[in-house]
């Protein structure tokens, strides 16, 4: 059994998870009325997504990125159940037209709640990153399978195949995890540094409370300990 993590409100390093930089210097109070869409096309206040309970919420580059797909196909992995004992929420936020929702989570198989920031309000007010960069330190995603060769090609495939050919967002925007709430409190925020730095959901989750260890690797499996 995973011991219980105290909150925190530090960015985190995957290298070393005891090694923590400055806080990430914003407010929610300052995003909270910042609308995002849901599958219909509904706007909804992004402070809705937290208020009532805690909330991990993971923004992804857009929805053609090959690791951003993998990543979230290791997402709805995640039982329902392992959700609901911890009262927290999981939620997907993307960049692209709600249109692009539906076919995403068909693909991913992801089943909880997604929405989208097609004007990128979010991702801006909260600092996010475009462009990427790399360092000789960092270590590569758990849940990215494809190499970068493969992974690209899968993508542009799926956009020339997809309905509307367009990239689904801004190509060189980056994503990021925050948990938050109840209320406007922040207990932690990772924001990407490129396609790869994602935070492992493992880790995410049990920063959030989750009291169960959730084993992703090699095959997409989940071992409850």
């Amino acid at each position: 059994m995973a011991e219980a993590v105290s909150p925190i409100t530090h960015q985190v390093s995957k290298e070393n998870r005891d090694v923590w930089t400055d806080p990430v210097d914003f407010k929610l109070q300052e995003v909270e009325d910042c609308l995002i869409l849901d599958r219909h096309g509904v706007p909804v206040p992004f402070k809705t997504l937290y208020q009532d309970r805690k909330s991990v919420i993971i923004f992804v580059r857009n929805f053609l990125c090959y690791s951003c797909t993998e990543y979230v196909e290791d997402l709805s992995k995640v039982p329902r159940g392992v959700l609901e004992e911890a009262q927290i929420r999981l939620v997907l936020i993307g960049q692209s037209s709600h249109h692009h929702i539906q076919p995403f989570c068909t693909l991913t198989g992801y089943p909880f709640e997604i929405y989208v920031d097609p004007k990128r309000c979010l991702y801006q007010k909260l600092g996010m990153k475009r462009e990427e960069k790399y360092t000789d330190t960092a270590n590569p995603s758990p849940h990215v399978k494809s190499g970068m060769f493969m992974g690209q090609l899968k993508s542009i495939w799926r956009a020339m195949t997809s309905p509307a050919f367009d990239f689904q967002g801004d190509l060189h925007q980056q994503g990021g995890a925050i948990i938050a709430g109840p209320g406007s409190e922040v207990h932690f925020c990772h924001f990407d540094m490129n396609r790869l730095d994602h935070m492992p959901i493992d880790w995410l989750l049990q920063l959030a409370g989750v009291q169960q260890s959730l084993d992703f690797s090699d095959k997409p499996k989940i071992i409850q300990v």
